[in-house]
């Protein structure tokens, strides 16, 4: 695993504003406990953010590879800021949480977070935990340009039988011939086949 990853964390404020506030004591502790964790690696702590309407600019300019949000009983509200921050450009997502309200676990999973950790802050369980983290996003990634891979290859293959049977019909040839004649009509262009499909069978509608 690569220390030099930009990592962001999303957390509340380390100094509580009413220190008689235990909840939020225990929070900003547990949030320096991570903190302190991730140096004491050798990760690349890039900055530390709140989870506000300011997010998705700050991670816009920062580029992290890696956001972990450190959130206790809000941790919903904290995920719903950091999900519309990196909607347009998608990063693994940890959860670090006290809270063992799980309800919101599948939302939370299929919002785009990639762990999930309740409880146990404890230095040397945190490489394992981004490495699997790491390992997950990379592999649904992958499976994302499968499909739409697939989606798309299917289209074109739609495109092109399309554009074929406008050939046959209208020239009165073989199906192979109308693929070849689709295939060498790209080759002249420097086009794809299914490019020149599109544009015989947009010329065709305009045609009528």
């Amino acid at each position: 695993m690569d220390e030099q990853l930009r990592i962001v964390v999303v957390a509340p404020d380390l100094a509580p504003s009413n220190p008689a506030d235990e909840r939020a004591m225990r929070q900003a502790e547990r949030s320096r406990a991570l903190r302190i964790g991730l140096l004491q690696h050798g990760f690349n702590l890039v900055a530390v953010l709140p989870a506000d309407a300011l997010l998705e600019g700050h991670l816009t300019a920062l580029q992290p590879d890696l956001v972990i949000v450190d959130a206790e009983s809000e941790a919903r509200d904290t995920l719903e800021h950091v999900v519309l921050a990196t909607r347009e450009a998608p990063r693994p997502i940890v959860l670090f949480t006290d809270d063992e309200d799980t309800t919101h676990v599948k939302d939370a999973m299929a919002a785009g977070v990639t762990a999930y950790v309740v409880a146990g802050l404890a230095p040397q369980r945190i490489r394992p935990i981004l490495e699997v983290a790491l390992a997950r996003f990379a592999h649904e990634q992958a499976l994302r340009t499968e499909l739409v891979q697939a989606r798309t290859a299917l289209h074109e293959r739609k495109l092109i039988d399309r554009a074929k049977g406008l050939l046959m019909q209208r020239q009165s040839i073989a199906e192979q011939q109308a693929y070849d004649r689709l295939r060498r009509a790209a080759m002249d262009r420097g086009l794809r086949v299914a490019e020149v499909a599109q544009r015989m069978l947009d010329a065709a509608d305009l045609l009528g």
